[in-house]
């Protein structure tokens, strides 16, 4: 039985125009309130009370911003959160991969065991960790610095699960000649096997970076520092601090989400080739 090409095109065609429209809506679900929240912080008071749902005003301003900036600590909380997020990435890429490279390229006794605890570790919520975590980093006095924030991070198990799986993808011919050629396990790490897995190190260092960068439970309870705060936490202070100031605080969430943006903007195309080559979800 043949399929008939009138037909296939026209199962095709509609298809591109459900895709489409769902397309449409998903992202219009997602930009809307963007876009409501910059249009908000541009308002004046006065007219948000008025009239909260309007899209527009015949007073676009930045004042909003000028008042956020004035009386809180931003520019502190953006470096406190790029120290953060940069420290973790490194970390968590260097870790994760040698983690990763062992458990794919050689065989040591032991290793099933690793590799269910590196399994366990993405069936365990977080949140069953944290009370543990906290008595650890307390008691070894990180308490209110970076590296509170930093080390609990750089055990990733979903990094070290995709690391593992570009390891294993390479040849084994070439490990043996490497080894061979006298060349340790750590010279076919560093100088063969990681420049060939940059598709794996770009997607773990991207998804770190946006982990750590919203993080918020984790560095409320170790952060109660204001001059050390990260963005989320500091977004949280001040939007209790203005309470019904709308405009400020709109104007807070866009400063909270904008390095964020800029992130996407320089490293689109990493991030699709990222998540296609690792499949994450």
């Amino acid at each position: 039985m043949t399929t008939n090409p009138l037909d296939y095109n026209g199962r095709s065609r509609v298809f591109k125009i459900f895709s489409a429209i769902v397309l449409v809506l998903f992202a219009a679900v997602w930009v809307v309130p963007l876009l409501f929240a910059g249009v908000t912080s541009l308002r004046p008071e006065s007219e948000i009370a008025a009239d909260p749902t309007s899209w527009w005003s015949e007073n676009f301003s930045l004042e909003a911003y000028r008042k956020v900036l004035d009386s809180t600590p931003m520019l502190t909380w953006y470096l406190n959160s790029f120290i953060i997020a940069a420290l973790t990435v490194v970390l968590t890429v260097f870790v994760t991969s040698l983690i990763g490279f062992a458990l794919a390229q050689t065989r040591f006794r032991g290793r099933g065991g690793v590799f269910a605890l590196v399994l366990a570790g993405l069936l365990i919520p977080g949140q069953i960790l944290v009370l543990p975590l906290y008595q650890i980093v307390q008691g070894m006095g990180l308490l209110n610095t970076y590296w509170a924030m930093v080390l609990p991070a750089v055990a990733a198990p979903i990094a070290v699960f995709i690391f593992e799986s570009f390891f294993s993808g390479l040849p084994r011919e070439l490990i043996d000649a490497a080894r061979v050629d006298g060349t340790s396990w750590f010279g076919i790490y560093w100088r063969i096997c990681l420049p060939l897995t940059r598709p794996a190190v770009a997607a773990v260092a991207i998804f770190t970076f946006v982990t750590s960068w919203n993080n918020f439970l984790w560095p409320l309870l170790v952060l109660s520092n204001v001059d050390q705060m990260t963005i989320p936490v500091g977004m949280a202070t001040v939007a209790s601090g203005f309470g019904i100031m709308y405009a400020q605080v709109m104007a807070t969430a866009v400063l909270g989400a904008l390095p964020l943006f800029v992130v996407f903007l320089l490293f689109q195309r990493q991030i699709v080739q990222g998540v296609a080559s690792t499949g994450i979800k």
